[in-house]
Parts: C-alpha cells; structure tokens; sequence
C-alpha cells in the first residue's frame, strides 16, 4: 500500500461512525456487563423481578440462617426499615436455603422485610456478595453498591441513597 493509501485507512478510523460501530461489537461479545435479569420468588408469595427493581431504591440483605453473623439479621433489617423504610423498599434476600428453613429460622422474630428466596445462589454470586450478610443497593435498576452488609449498616445505607 502506498503513502497515500495508509494516511487513508488511518483516517477512516478517525471516524465517529467507525468507533461507534466497533463499540457496539464489543458490548454485543461481552453481554456479562449487562445486569442478570431477577426474578426471585418470595417466601410468602410473590416475587422480586427486574421490573420491581427498576422503579425507585431498592435495600437487599443477604443472608442464611446457617451463617453465625447472621444470627440477629431480624432485628438488624427491623432497624432500617424503622430508619429508611420511607426512601427505600427493604427486603431481605435467603441466600440458598429451602422454604421450610427459612420459616423455622425466623419464627417469632418478627422481621419487618418481605423474604425473598435466592435458591441457587446465582442472584447473590451475580452480585458479588461473598460474605454474609452481603448488601446489594438498587436505584432505578442501576446497582449502586453490592457486596459486604457493614455493621454500622445504616450509615453504609445512608451514604448510599442520598
């Protein structure tokens, strides 16, 4: 290829057209970027699906009975349902636990928050919660946060939904 060949090609990808088009390839080959769709069942009836999540903001925690920090996570969500249940939906997401457990876990303790079940664990990996309890914050369908649930919780949350 001559001179004026090479300074043609090199200009042809200077094109806002042509980075758009090689964008577009990428996002098409890496579809993992995009949010998983949700739909987790609840324990009492019900679901949690992508729709719920992509209107206002959304609090999940995740936990298991199974799990010794866990262990008081009803008074904990208890709190900040009293605390910011007015800007934002609590819910509290069982991570890989069948029905039945769940029940006898929290019999008598009053939880506050609608149980939604993470049956295989996919919703809370897709998350990147690798510690119990793990904390996943929604607004608008967008994550904002996913990972450990803090133990001062309410100012981890607060910061986050302002």
């Amino acid at each position: 290829m001559n001179a004026a060949g090479e300074r043609a090609t090199r200009r042809s990808w200077r094109s806002p057209r042509r980075w758009l088009a090689a964008a577009c390839l990428l996002t098409a080959a890496f579809p993992a970027f995009a949010q998983p769709a949700v739909s987790l069942p609840g324990l009492r009836g019900g679901s949690l699906t992508s729709a719920d999540l992509a209107s206002g903001t959304h609090v999940l925690v995740v936990w298991a009975s199974w799990s010794p920090r866990c262990r008081d996570i009803a008074p904990r969500v208890n709190e900040l349902v009293s605390k910011i249940g007015g800007r934002a939906r609590l819910a509290a997401v069982n991570f890989q636990e069948k029905p039945d457990a769940v029940e006898a876990f929290l019999a008598g303790k009053g939880l506050e928050a609608p149980v939604y079940l993470d049956r295989s664990g996919d919703f809370s990996k897709a998350h990147a919660v690798t510690t119990l309890p793990g904390l996943i914050v929604y607004r608008g369908g967008e994550v904002l946060y996913q990972g450990r649930l803090d133990a001062d919780a309410l100012t981890q949350i607060e910061g986050l939904i302002r």
